[in-house]
Formats: structure tokens, C-alpha cells, sequence
């Protein structure tokens, strides 16, 4: 056993708007010899999400807020390199939400750390479609949505880790399935992942043109939507919306950055006459789904019916490029860091 040196991201100042890369503060520590209980992990993946942008206000949530020139924390898969834990030996995968950092030394607890069984799949995917966005993409669709065969299903975000995996869970579940992505590249992803219309937000860029194309890819309207954007696209969801349709809200990414209150869909009111159910959620809610999620995932990527993309950045010291890239579009599928 040995102290192993570790970078690591601390938050330097709130963001305010968009995060700068001058938010954020890397700095050096030490992974110690662990103490009774504990185990020593050295990450070899981090995960960077869009819901990290909420901790970084200072203001109360479903999580406590990143504080200043804390480490910060979040998804990560890494190999124990020392134990002093009777359930953890050298060489045991686990994940943790140790992330924005190399190497660490703690109680599994105090890490939510986790020894992954054999999947047979990638480490990396342990943070994507079988991890936290796989299974906040399965509860939302299935429990959340109520998702039933035959059903027509709008997925905005959907080159994206969780609506990435929306599109193809709907497409296996025998549904229709609309899919809005940003450029070219990205609806060409979503297009092959199964979906039967592909709208390009950035050709429909106004709300009447979205308006018109969700109208156009879903003449007799939707029965879900799984919402990952927020504003324009949850106002024309509810105008293209059928009576008793189910709104499963996953997250808003369009707002995340506001510096004012952004004003709610205009046509808010049509939630009463559709009898339109409404549900926010949080994944960790949804916990106990995951024995059978990780079996139904794992069946499925061994069938061919489920892929995953990946966009991965190289270092710790890439991270936080690596989170400013979520609210720029650049990435397809799930946005990791691939630690040395």
C-alpha cells in the first residue's frame, strides 16, 4: 500500500450564466494509506452531467450545493489499490461519485461507492447506458411515462446519453418514436439509433418552426414526452400533445445557464383540457429498478437492440472543458473523461 498523489477540480467562483473555465480551481492531493474501513481507489473514468450545473448555485435542491474550493464530486469508475475493508480487495471495480479527481482514500459509504459485478461491458459504459443516464432513461420512460406499446413518444435531447437511450428503450418497446437533435451529425445519430423522425433544432429554431415540424413528424399527435431541454420544445410538446398524455420531466438543459426567470409555455392552460399528466423526477428516486434495468440493459447490448455513443476527452485536467462542451453541443452520447 501506498499515498498516491491525485488532481483534482474544486470550484474557484459561482458560475454565473455560462460556466468559464476560470470557475473552476485544480489542484494537488494525496490518496492516503486507508484506515480500517476504508479502501483506496484510483479512477480510471469520470462522468461529467448537466445536473452538476444546479449544484453550483447556492441555493437549496435534492442535492446540497457544490461549495467553494471543495473537491467537486460526481460519477466515476475505478480499481481498489489498497483495502483495509473486508468486502473490498485489490483489483475490484467499483463505481463511486468520487469523480472530479484521480485517486481517493475513504469508506465505500462516504464515497457511495459500489464493487461492480461482471457485466461483460465496457468500464466506461458503467457511467452511461448502464449506469445513471441508462437508468434515469428506463424509469422515466417506463415508470414515470408509463410507457405502453404503440405509443407515440417525443425525445428532445436525443443524441444524448439519456435520450440516446430513450430512443432506442421506445423503439424496443414497439413505440413511434421522434427524436430533436442539434446539426446534421447528431439527427444522423438519432435517425440510426431507430427513431422514425429526426427534427434539427438548429433548422427549426424558432418555436413556430419546431411548432411546424413536431406537427409534421406527428400529424395525429404524441402520447409521451420525455423532456431533457425544456422551453420551446415542452411549449410544442403540449400543443402536439393527445388527451391523457404523459410528460415525463427529466431536465430543462435549455434554462440551466439563465441569469432571469425564463416565462413557462404559454399554452400552459391546454395541461387541464388534455387531462395531460406532468411528473418531474430524479433518477435516484428510482433506485430500486436497477437489478432488473442493469438485467434488461445488459440483454439488450448483447442483442444489438441497444448502442451507445461515447465522447471522451483525455486527463483530468480536460474536465472541465469536458462539462463547459455539455451546454455547447458537443457531445454525442455520453461526455466522459478518461483519466491517465
Amino acid at each position: 500500500m501506498a499515498t498516491q498523489k491525485s488532481k483534482q477540480w474544486a470550484l474557484a467562483a459561482r458560475p454565473v450564466g455560462m460556466p468559464k473555465l476560470s470557475d473552476f480551481a485544480m489542484s494537488e492531493a494525496e490518496a492516503t494509506d486507508p484506515k480500517d474501513g476504508e479502501i483506496q481507489v484510483r479512477n480510471s473514468w469520470m462522468s461529467v452531467d448537466p445536473y452538476m450545473r444546479g449544484r453550483m448555485y447556492d441555493r437549496e435542491s435534492y442535492v446540497p450545493p457544490f461549495q467553494i474550493g471543495e473537491t467537486l464530486t460526481g460519477g466515476a469508475v475505478g480499481k481498489v489499490t489498497a483495502s483495509a475493508h473486508p468486502d473490498y480487495a485489490v483489483g475490484d471495480l467499483v463505481t463511486s461519485m468520487a469523480g472530479w479527481r484521480e485517486a481517493w482514500t475513504a469508506a465505500p459509504d462516504a464515497m457511495m461507492a459500489n464493487k461492480v459485478p461482471q457485466t461483460g461491458l465496457p468500464d466506461s459504459a458503467l457511467l452511461g447506458v448502464a449506469g445513471m443516464p441508462g437508468l434515469t432513461a428506463y424509469a422515466g420512460l417506463l415508470r414515470v411515462a408509463a410507457l405502453k406499446e404503440g405509443d407515440t413518444v417525443f425525445v428532445s435531447g436525443a443524441a444524448g446519453a439519456v435520450g440516446s437511450t430513450v430512443v432506442q428503450i421506445a423503439k424496443i418497446k414497439k413505440c413511434t418514436v421522434i427524436g430533436s437533435a442539434g446539426g446534421t451529425e447528431k439527427c444522423n445519430l438519432v435517425k440510426s439509433l431507430g427513431a422514425d423522425a429526426v427534427i434539427d433544432y438548429k433548422q427549426h429554431n424558432s418555436y413556430e418552426s419546431l411548432l411546424g415540424a413536431l406537427k409534421a413528424a406527428a400529424p395525429k399527435g404524441i402520447d409521451v414526452y420525455f423532456d431533457n431541454v425544456g422551453g420551446d420544445h415542452l411549449e410544442a410538446a403540449i400543443e402536439c400533445a393527445r388527451p391523457m398524455a404523459r410528460f415525463a420531466e427529466c431536465g430543462m438543459i435549455s434554462q440551466y445557464n439563465a441569469t432571469e426567470p425564463t416565462p413557462g409555455p404559454r399554452n400552459i392552460i391546454q395541461v387541464v383540457g388534455k387531462q395531460l399528466s406532468i411528473r418531474g423526477f430524479i433518477v435516484s428516486t428510482h433506485a430500486d429498478m436497477q437489478p432488473q434495468f442493469l438485467q434488461d440493459m445488459a440483454g439488450w447490448i448483447q442483442s444489438g437492440q441497444m448502442k451507445f455513443e461515447e465522447t471522451v476527452m483525455e486527463g483530468i485536467e480536460a474536465a472541465p472543458e469536458a462539462f463547459l462542451g455539455l451546454f455547447q453541443g458537443r457531445n454525442k452520447g455520453k461526455m466522459l473523461v478518461k483519466l491517465g
